[in-house]
């Protein structure tokens, strides 16, 4: 089953509490929300979007609720961009490598390891 999309907030938020395991709704809002004029209640909101989304889950402890990621920020970045590529770039990634190329800000580690990344998917093809 795949999960249902988030906006660029909720993923900011999503991508905060997977770096910022177990805090409360009241930790949350003090280092996401209040430095981006974000309400509690509105953090509340996202965050109880994002769980029954799946992105979240919650326990209580010690009297409140801790939230925590479902995944890492690793699998949630990967996540984001697999949905962009599917919904905004229909499944193809040309688009984006014809931005980057045009961007010419690449930097040599990002040149290195997008270099990696084609070497593989060489390697894979190969084993087919």
């Amino acid at each position: 089953m795949t999960k249902k999309t988030i906006g660029d907030q909720e993923l900011a938020l999503l991508q905060y509490i997977a770096d910022t395991p177990k805090r409360s709704v009241a930790e949350v809002w003090a280092g996401f929300g209040e430095a981006r004029g974000l309400a509690r209640s509105t953090v509340l909101t996202m965050m109880e979007r994002l769980r029954a989304k799946g992105y979240l889950t919650r326990r209580k402890i010690d009297g409140s609720f801790r939230y925590s990621a479902t995944n890492g920020t690793g699998e949630v970045m990967t996540g984001a961009v697999a949905r962009f590529v599917e919904k905004t770039l229909q499944g193809s990634v040309s688009p984006f490598v014809a931005w980057m190329s045009e961007r010419g800000q690449v930097s040599d580690t990002e040149l290195a390891e997008l270099e990696a990344l084609v070497g593989t998917l060489q390697s894979r093809r190969k084993g087919r």
